[in-house]
């Protein structure tokens, strides 16, 4: 009877060990959150069946200050809520009506800015996950050049970073575009952030869809962690000049987001948070189409690679 007794409570041991074993991996991999833009996201059934609780807002810099886009993020923000999101990140960019690198295109000083974030945070006090500046290397913004553009997002940095004493701040928010810029970019970004930066943001869309080995290289030239603050698979893109970089393939976008996890796990250590951009298209035809649900709300075979990756969203 005792060597029964033993023989089962090994066997009830060794069972909650592999019950647990998937948890403890979860526990391990980054965490993994969901953006989108529009309040209607955070209704869809399957949205609510992930049981997401962390998603990323980007707003027009002065948005506490403009009455339009004040109220459009007001119902993003309570759409968001209701739906039990309980931790935004909020990413400044662009006013609206920016046309960068054409004009309209506003890089505002150092005071303006901090004027606006001050608003910001005095409104929106429960919010305390910041990027100052959303894909600050992009010419779509007008931080985008290395010298002028670097050095007025390392300010930027320093506001939020003043004004928000206890909030989690990345630091300079890349896209991965090439090595050279990208280096040249950071380096006058380091000249004038106060301290030494040991959180960043990095959207690694040309890695994830393209194998271009940029994520594995910027973990090399930041120290401390990374967020991949914005990824997913493009299902199609067409430039602004009407070039298109990506066909409109669903099933490359799905095997482009297995990538990207596998890319996240393999650098554990480091990356710690994922964002996937973006839930669901706006309408059929959008330029630029990286969502998991179709704008008539089936799902795309990237929704299947998220499902399987749900233990990370925690």
């Amino acid at each position: 009877m005792r060597r029964l007794a033993i023989a089962l409570a090994c066997l009830i041991a060794c069972a909650g060990a592999a019950a647990s074993a998937p948890a403890a991996r979860a526990s391990t991999s980054p965490v993994l959150a969901i953006a989108d833009q529009k309040p209607a996201a955070f209704a869809d059934p399957r949205f609510g069946a992930l049981h997401v609780r962390r998603t990323r807002y980007v707003a027009p810099w002065n948005v506490a200050l403009v009455a339009p886009q004040r109220v459009r993020f007001d119902a993003w923000l309570a759409a968001a809520r209701a739906a039990g999101v309980r931790e935004i990140l909020v990413a400044f960019s662009a006013a609206a009506g920016s046309r960068c690198p054409k004009k309209p295109c506003v890089l505002p000083s150092r005071r303006v800015f901090a004027h606006a974030f001050r608003s910001f945070h005095k409104r929106y006090p429960s919010i305390r996950l910041y990027q100052p500046w959303n894909e600050a290397n992009s010419p779509t913004q007008p931080t985008a050049s290395w010298r002028n553009g670097a050095r007025a997002a390392a300010l930027y940095y320093n506001v939020v970073k003043r004004y928000c004493r206890g909030c989690t701040v990345t630091a300079a928010d890349l896209l991965d575009l090439s090595k050279r810029t990208m280096l040249r970019w950071l380096g006058q970004f380091r000249r004038y952030a106060n301290g030494k930066p040991l959180l960043w943001g990095l959207h690694n869309y040309t890695d994830t869809n393209r194998r271009s080995g940029l994520t594995r290289w910027f973990l090399t030239h930041v120290a401390g962690k990374v967020w991949l603050t914005e990824t997913g698979g493009i299902v199609y893109f067409r430039k602004a000049s009407g070039a298109v970089n990506f066909t409109y393939n669903e099933r490359r976008a799905a095997n482009a987001l297995k990538r990207g996890f596998t890319l996240a796990r393999s650098n554990r250590s480091r990356i710690k948070r994922i964002y996937l951009y973006q839930w669901s298209i706006d309408f059929s035809g959008n330029r630029f189409d990286s969502a998991l649900v179709r704008a008539d709300g089936k799902p795309r075979p990237g929704y299947w690679v998220v499902r399987h990756y749900r233990s990370w969203i925690r």
